[in-house]
């Protein structure tokens, strides 16, 4: 009997918070609510409390170097990044754009160039998308495929020219912001970088790192689509050339490539790495535009190619074969994500400048990439009504959420993109003898293996799940301090930010710190501490009492 009543609050609960819950991530209820299963006799009620949230200010700054740009692992433990291009102007949160900082290494040292006097023919940047899987989706297929096959009678190949067949099959990026219309052309430009990223120095690990460039190397125009290439002779059907999915920028700069590459052949700027990165100090990719949308790209798969002809002695024969150069864009090198903000006159920048964490906000602004997150707080009376229920009418807590709403009135930003929002919850607390605040530890609901948050579409809200929080404060059980010391449960507030935890091949979260908030394209206006509104912010109590 005692198992049968435990299993209709959970469907209580399942009905509750409607299909998004899955019923095997609550558990049975704890001691905090086994006094009322003794008897076999209980009633599940629900109340709300009003609290408060706020809006916390990041300073339009984040962590966003290559261990930041990590969205995964994969099954032999291969890292899998992200980062972000583009630009977005809107009227709640302003200007926000994404540029990419890119260290780069010759594929080899001391580099030969396979012979003598190596000239460059043209260079190419190879922008590409991360792989699709069953949480994420980068590039549209499907529906959304065009293929394209024509013709050449002219296709230079090994010094000349033949009849080949090309196939181009062309899919749409996802994107956030503006996608429609002229609206989705935007000019990628590629520039060389002037400072030395030296990523054992905190300033090159943060999104606004001053990173100053030199000369144009060469500019694409992006029209939200990413293309595949197939060539093949027509003669007998054979591969001329296979282009992977991606965006190809020609690099126009030719004579940049020619004196600080291969020219350089033999000397010290290329002896080995160290050297090279020193010399050669990377490169920048940006857009020129401030309102268009942005759109995710994969950092470590990015090409850098060098096309180029060089001496080769053919038993006294001099021929001049083309061959290619590809650096190193990959993991090995420092990364950063650069984001510029102007945010000047939006509410978003109003609402973040007057935060008041004591009273609350009406409206909270929540944005991916270093922009506000959500500061939420149970005030302490909550805690002692809840407490003193426990105590004199012996409630037991079955389920505690924080319930925040969409704002309705802003359904066309905070729906902006079809990319599926994600938040991440974890407890601020204090460093140890320190006043800096400390946000690296999972909250006890996700340490305990409890969802993040449940969805609820129309009315549209979030329920982020703190019910093991809630019942070890009322219940006042006690936690480890710094010096291993039993100290109780306290209560803190709670950080909400957009993005979600980084996890390794099997899912298992990598730290409360390792998030993809660095490159999460989405924000969100949600309705805070307003009392006036029915749908301010709220902690949903369910608990069950004796009868």
């Amino acid at each position: 009997m005692t198992h049968t009543l435990k299993r209709t609050f959970a469907m209580l609960l399942l009905a509750i918070f409607g299909s998004t819950l899955l019923y095997n991530c609550e558990p049975d209820a704890d001691s905090l609510g086994q006094q009322l299963f003794d008897n076999d006799a209980a009633q599940g009620t629900m109340i709300s409390y009003p609290i408060i949230a706020y809006n916390y200010n990041n300073n339009d700054s984040i962590r966003s170097d290559a261990s930041r740009l990590i969205s995964g692992y994969d099954a032999s433990g291969g890292i899998l990044s992200t980062g972000v291009l583009g630009a977005f102007t809107e009227t709640q949160f302003g200007m926000q754009r994404a540029s990419y900082i890119t260290q780069l290494r010759m594929p080899t040292d001391n580099y030969d160039f396979n012979g003598a006097n190596p000239k460059v023919d043209s260079v190419v940047l190879v922008l590409r998308p991360p792989a699709n899987t069953t949480t994420n989706t980068y590039f549209f297929e499907q529906d959304s495929l065009k293929t394209s096959t024509y013709e050449k009678s002219d296709f230079p190949v090994n010094g000349e020219n033949i009849a080949v067949s090309i196939e181009k099959k062309t899919y749409p990026v996802r994107k956030y912001g503006k996608i429609g219309g002229i609206s989705k052309a935007m000019k990628i430009n590629v520039q060389e970088v002037t400072t030395f990223i030296d990523p054992t120095d905190d300033k090159f690990n943060r999104s606004n790192a001053d990173i100053s460039t030199g000369e144009l190397l060469g500019s694409g125009v992006f029209n939200g689509d990413v293309s595949a290439l197939n060539i093949t002779k027509k003669s007998d059907g054979s591969s001329v050339f296979t282009g992977n999915l991606g965006f190809r920028i020609p690099l126009s700069n030719k004579d940049f490539f020619q004196t600080h590459i291969l020219d350089k052949k033999g000397k010290p700027e290329l002896q080995d790495a160290s050297n090279f990165i020193r010399y050669f100090k990377g490169i920048k990719i940006s857009v020129d535009e401030t309102d268009r949308y942005l759109f995710q790209f994969s950092p470590n798969d990015l090409e850098l190619i060098m096309y180029y002809k060089y001496d080769k002695d053919d038993n006294g024969t001099i021929t001049r074969p083309q061959t290619t150069l590809k650096f190193n864009l990959g993991s090995a090198n420092a990364h950063i994500g650069k984001y510029e903000y102007n945010r000047a006159g939006s509410p978003a920048e109003k609402a973040v400048s007057m935060s008041n964490k004591d009273g609350g906000d009406a409206r909270i602004f929540v944005q991916g990439m270093g922009g506000p997150s959500a500061g939420v707080r149970i005030p302490d009376e909550i805690i002692g009504k809840l407490k003193t229920e426990f105590q004199n009418n012996k409630i037991g807590i079955l389920s505690a959420t924080i319930r925040l709403f969409v704002d309705p009135a802003l359904s066309w930003v905070n729906k902006n993109s079809t990319e599926d929002r994600r938040f991440t919850i974890v407890p601020i607390k204090t460093k140890t003898g320190s006043t800096l605040l400390d946000f690296s530890s999972f909250s006890d609901d996700t340490k305990a293996g409890l969802s993040l948050y449940y969805y609820n579409k129309t009315p549209e809200y979030y329920d982020f799940v703190v019910t093991k929080t809630v019942k070890d404060i009322v219940e006042g059980k006690t936690e480890k301090d710094a010096n291993n010391n039993d100290v109780p449960v306290v209560n803190r507030p709670f950080y909400i930010s957009l993005g979600s935890f980084v996890g390794n091949a099997s899912g298992t979260p990598l730290g409360a710190l390792r998030t993809t908030r660095a490159f999460d394209m989405n924000r969100v206006v949600l309705i805070g501490t307003e009392s006036s509104n029915a749908n301010n912010v709220q902690l949903k109590v369910t608990y069950a009492t004796k009868k």
